[in-house]
């Protein structure tokens, strides 16, 4: 395989226009046609959007780069004859119960890794709430948004970059019963470094908010890679303290959930980590 490197900058304009498209399936949200249908459990949910958009976004990147591997979530791995060596990870729909229930924290989150098997390109596009984020190694993170008084801004993000008063952490507690006893039990001893928490139910949009100084540390089980690939990237370039598992190749489908289940994600100010973070 002759792997021909490619510009940063040129990874993450695809990455946008790809991440723009999944989003524009998603801003047309109509409850009718949701055609909603449970996955893993009660808590856990697939649309007819969730795969409208994957197609929208692999569509984008398949017509931009043809020898590209495409991994997603709810299609299987495209694999190209003569692949280039760059892979994307795709979540068309982060935050599907949030969709399903027009809460606003939901997104498409699109990321590319290189041939070293490091991400560098990563954009997660909040249709609801009018914001972009995106990054691309060694060049930052940024928000691109239409505020709330119509004026449209973009800036770079560096989170928090110390320790404050009222800190937040956010986390969630799984899908799975024996997991969410634990974590709860766990809860307790989190909450005595954290002033409160938050669940925004997306990923995705979490370590962004990690990222933009929304939320001081953030740590969850049961991630997939295409959960955690685009926000984990903004949020290390946005200077956080990231921790991002390995998993089983994206190349060779999902993972199952009992290995997902036994490893986590987290993101956090810097030198917070050692109030909720499991020891690695």
């Amino acid at each position: 395989m002759n792997v021909h490197p490619v510009p940063v900058d040129e990874l993450l304009e695809v990455a946008l226009r790809a991440a723009a498209a999944g989003a524009a399936v998603l801003a047309a949200r109509d409850p009718a046609g949701f055609g909603a249908t449970e996955k893993s459990s009660d808590a856990d949910w697939v649309t007819a959007f969730d795969v409208a958009a994957e197609n929208a976004v692999r569509a984008v990147i398949a017509q931009a780069r043809p020898h590209d591997v495409i991994t997603g979530e709810e299609l299987a791995p495209a694999l190209p004859e003569t692949p280039s060596g760059y892979r994307w990870s795709i979540d068309p729909l982060d935050g599907t119960m949030n969709f399903i229930r027009n809460i606003a924290y939901y997104g498409t989150s699109v990321a590319v890794m290189g041939p070293s098997g490091e991400w560098l390109a990563g954009v997660v596009n909040a249709p609801a709430l009018r914001r972009v984020y995106f990054g691309s190694r060694g060049e930052g993170a940024w928000l691109d948004e239409k505020r709330a008084d119509g004026a449209q801004s973009v800036r770079r993000l560096s989170g928090p970059v110390e320790k404050r008063g009222g800190t937040l952490i956010s986390t969630a507690l799984t899908y799975d019963p024996v997991v969410r006893h634990r974590l709860v039990s766990e809860l307790d001893f989190k909450m005595d470094h954290f002033g409160d928490f938050r669940r925004l139910g997306s990923a995705a949009l979490e370590l962004c908010a990690v990222a933009e100084g929304s939320v001081d540390a953030y740590l969850e089980y049961g991630l997939f890679e295409h959960d955690f690939a685009a926000g984990g990237l903004i949020a290390e370039e946005a200077g956080a303290w990231v921790h991002l598992p390995t998993l089983s190749p994206a190349i060779n489908g999902l993972p199952t959930r009992e290995e997902v289940l036994s490893v986590w994600t987290g993101a956090c100010v810097p030198g917070l980590q050692g109030g909720f973070a499991p020891e690695q």
